[in-house]
């Protein structure tokens, strides 16, 4: 038994989305961001942060599907405020120095892919950061 549509559990009274729901529409924002349908994933995600605004990974994957999508201030917005939040995060410093190249801004690309690269040396990360420039 195979239920694609994410709202698939009743609510009688008010029409509010359940926590269950929340969860359930994470979930599959996160397969249709692995879909490459970024734009499905943002329309799921914009319900459960409306719900729950202060749920940093819904924000983060929020962040990333804006950005697959190409929209590169909302992605922007979005990683500033995961990194507001948690400032320790490498990987949102990194997805923000993407975001910064991409919109043509290489010192903020670059400051930012230093901070990941501080926080967390992946290869990926260090690379990026181009420390020998």
């Amino acid at each position: 038994m195979s239920d694609t549509t994410p709202h698939s559990s009743p609510s009688p009274s008010s029409g509010a989305a359940s926590p269950e729901t929340h969860v359930i529409d994470y979930r599959a924002a996160e397969q249709l961001l692995a879909a490459r349908d970024p734009r499905g994933a943002v329309k799921l995600l914009d319900s459960v942060i409306a719900a729950h605004p202060e749920n940093t990974a819904a924000r983060l994957l929020r962040a990333r599907a804006f950005f697959a999508a190409a929209q590169l201030r909302p992605a922007e917005l979005e990683f500033e405020l995961v990194l507001e939040r948690e400032p320790d995060n490498a990987f949102a410093h990194f997805a923000l120095a993407r975001t910064h190249e991409r919109s043509g801004r290489p010192e903020q690309a670059r400051k930012h892919f230093r901070l990941a690269a501080a926080l967390d040396p992946q290869p990926e990360y260090l690379q990026a950061a181009r420390f020998e420039d």
